[in-house]
């Protein structure tokens, strides 16, 4: 009997050390999660950061082509408006 218990006690004294064991893997595993969540955040934090910037440049953009194109549209107008004055001067001129 007293064999089978000292037996029996060191199947549970070795079921709990596998178990300590088990636990401070499992804590392990936890805390790099956890930094690995921290370092995750960060990466979001920066992404966020980069596409306000981004969105930034391309509405800076948008409002440069919108100017270039109203100068461009400008400048198609007078240079029409040019064409037919040149025109008509050169038709006056073979008038005479």
């Amino acid at each position: 009997k007293k064999a089978y218990c000292e037996g029996e006690l060191d199947k549970a004294e070795d079921k709990v050390k596998e178990l300590e064991l088990s636990l401070k893997d499992s804590e392990t595993a936890i805390d790099k999660m956890k930094g690995d969540i921290a370092k995750l955040a960060e990466d979001i934090t920066a992404l966020e950061a980069g596409i306000k910037s981004l969105d930034k440049s391309v509405a800076e953009a948008t409002q440069q082509r919108k100017e270039e194109n109203a100068e461009h549209k400008e400048l198609m107008a007078s240079d029409g408006t040019a064409k037919e004055v040149l025109l008509w001067a050169k038709n006056r001129l073979n008038r005479f």
